[in-house]
């Protein structure tokens, strides 16, 4: 892409973002805060939607390069826009979901019946990462930094690997930082809503997973760590503390260090977001393929587990403390 092609790529975004927040006002479109919310007022919701636009410009002015991609971004994030505004069975949500991974395999190039074991495995691992992302999205920022904290090193290592047209990682860039000039601030002015969270989740999955199967190295999954591990160890919790899963929370270690103990939370947001820079670079600074790198992978998933538990350990009262002040 050439320097007037990046121009117009970011004034369309900006442009069409501020569209999209001028009609969700009109429209009411609003994320109402509830006492399981990390927002104190209502705020527009499904400014994320900017990540679909950012994948059809690409699209409609490089070519539709990746069609079964743009179609299951397309529903996936459709239907994430439909849950926005009037909630929407789970169920339904996951078939659409099934069926744009399904999608994905197939722009993969790997959707062969004979390795139906594999599939699967990849398959839930896939849906665990998309749900992952939509979890962890709820403070200002924390969306917008991560993404940038994965797009980065995924670029550089797209410069040297070629592993998908650069030209789509460079507008889905934009469109990150669009979205990030409305929502990484103090008072923000739209949330990602699912439309967002889930819709870069799938694109992340989508190149991840053409830089693994170019590769063959699994351990840059290590990429997706922080979340990872922040989503799956409160999960255990909640499942030790025998709460329905499907119900509202605030339980993650990002929202007790915006909540409980009123970190900022921008500064909350760039916290997740260079660590999960810092343990991208330490990977790729270890040679391609080698045992060490699978130790790193261990090593890191170790701490940031530690350090989840000891966090808990100090702070979750403060959040016990929290439900029994709003239950009484």
């Amino acid at each position: 892409m050439t320097l007037l092609e990046y121009v117009l790529a970011a004034i369309i975004l900006v442009a069409l973002e501020f569209v999209y927040i001028k009609i969700a006002h009109n429209l009411n479109i609003v994320d109402k805060p509830n006492v399981r919310s990390s927002y104190k007022k209502p705020m527009i919701c499904g400014g994320g939607i900017i990540f679909l636009f950012g994948a059809w410009i690409w699209s409609c002015f490089y070519g539709f390069q990746y069609p079964w991609f743009l179609i299951g971004i397309t529903l996936i994030a459709g239907i994430s826009f439909v849950d926005d505004i009037k909630p929407l069975p789970v169920s339904l949500r996951i078939m659409v979901q099934i069926i744009s991974m399904g999608l994905i395999f197939h722009e993969w190039g790997i959707l062969a019946w004979s390795n139906w074991w594999m599939l699967l495995m990849v398959f839930i691992i896939c849906i665990g990462v998309i749900n992952a992302y939509n979890f962890m999205d709820g403070i200002n920022g924390i969306t917008g930094g991560y993404s940038l904290a994965l797009l980065l090193p995924l670029l550089y290592l797209n410069y040297k690997n070629g592993f998908v047209e650069s030209g789509l990682m460079e507008v889905m860039l934009l469109a990150v930082l669009v979205f990030c000039f409305f929502n990484f601030r103090r008072h923000a002015l739209c949330c990602a809503g699912d439309v967002g969270s889930v819709g870069i989740a799938l694109f992340f999955v989508f190149v991840l997973g053409k830089l693994i199967i170019q590769t063959g190295d699994f351990t840059y999954i290590v990429f997706l760590a922080v979340y990872g591990v922040d989503t799956v160890l409160t999960i255990v919790h909640r499942i030790m503390l025998h709460e329905n899963l499907g119900q509202a929370h605030r339980k993650h270690c990002f929202q007790i260090l915006a909540n409980e103990l009123n970190i900022p939370h921008v500064k909350v947001s760039l916290f997740y977001a260079f660590l999960q820079l810092f343990i991208s670079i330490g990977l790729i600074m270890i040679s391609d393929n080698s045992v060490g790198r699978w130790i790193y992978v261990a090593i890191t998933i170790t701490l940031l587990s530690a350090a989840y538990i000891l966090f808990m350990r100090k702070y979750y009262h403060l959040h016990e403390e929290y439900l029994k002040k709003i239950n009484n």
